[in-house]
């Protein structure tokens, strides 16, 4: 037989032989993402920022609804059921996908309440004003990605969940989510450097949304305007939140894009202080991996761009 013959044949059997013992993995780039659903933006945000360049998670909240009172379309619906992995904060929050997700998901759900080394903080009690509330005090207060300690909190359990899902890009998953932790640390420093001069300015908020961003900063809450985003105040509430104006000089009192500001009108008329906008679930800014970085930077400048003396 031909010596060169052999010899070629021997090469093609090699080339075939090592082809069948490399390991999969080595070809894990290849493999499709898993199917990923999240309820609302700022989880979107820090889970794109885990997925970054191996897949981008479906939001079933994209515009300006209330998590509260959103209705469930058939898309958002069959997102739920397809999805691998949802992420949500829990029913607290997007008390609207409850019953969707109890009834539909069939892949793994994961409440970010309940993630480790997440710092959660009881709803408040909103003082004998004589005014009910959809919000019970005692239960967890759900706006945990106003602390950005919370955010790091919440991307590494995204990880987590990612890499066990998805063994084929684990290393991107903790690359990534390494990277995101370094920028929210960033952050975080940002912010408290911006906010540090506000700490003893009291404000009132249109409704109960900021206690963490107030604990992490030291800010200075003097009240809501209203007991429940859904609700308009009454006017015995409306009457002792303008008592509490005046005695605490409160300076600015804060209302949010979806509502009307003639209410706060009403309350801040004569009592010098001035009206702001204060945005906790970023309906005015697009959904995607910078989103939350956005929010958190929008919401520290439109605190001090009513609560510094030398604004307006």
């Amino acid at each position: 037989m031909n010596a060169g013959f052999v010899a070629v044949h021997v090469s093609i059997f090699f080339v075939v032989w090592l082809g069948a013992m490399l390991p999969t993995t080595a070809f894990a780039a290849d493999s499709p993402a898993p199917r990923v659903a999240v309820t609302v933006k700022p989880v979107h945000s820090l889970a794109a920022l885990v997925m970054a360049g191996v897949g981008t998670p479906e939001i079933l909240i994209s515009g300006a609804d209330s998590p509260h009172t959103h209705a469930v379309r058939p898309s958002e619906a069959k997102t739920i059921e397809s999805a691998q992995l949802l992420f949500w904060i829990g029913p607290t929050l997007e008390s609207s996908f409850a019953k969707p997700i109890a009834a539909l998901a069939r892949g793994k759900v994961i409440s970010l309440l309940d993630a480790p080394g997440m710092q959660v903080l009881p709803i408040r009690a909103a003082g004998n004003i004589g005014e009910e509330t959809d919000e019970k005090p005692g239960e967890p207060d759900p706006h945990v990605w106003l602390d950005p300690e919370n955010a790091r909190a919440m991307t590494r359990a995204i990880a987590a969940a990612l890499e066990a899902a998805d063994p084929a890009h684990a290393q991107a998953y903790a690359a990534n989510a390494a990277e995101a932790d370094r920028r929210l640390a960033a952050l975080d420093a940002e912010l408290r450097e911006k906010l540090a001069p506000l700490r003893e300015l009291p404000f009132i908020a249109y409704h109960d949304a900021y206690q963490y961003l107030e604990r992490r900063y030291g800010l200075t809450d003097a009240g809501a305007v209203t007991l429940s985003p859904e609700r308009a105040p009454g006017a015995r509430r409306i009457d002792e939140l303008r008592k509490i104006i005046k005695a605490r000089q409160v300076r600015c009192v804060f209302t949010e894009p979806e509502f009307r500001p003639a209410i706060v009108r009403t309350l801040v008329a004569g009592t010098g202080a001035k009206i702001g906008t204060l945005d906790p679930e970023g309906a005015q800014i697009p959904a995607g991996p910078d989103f939350y970085f956005e929010l958190m930077r929008r919401v520290a400048e439109s605190l001090r761009g009513c609560l510094t003396p030398s604004a307006g």
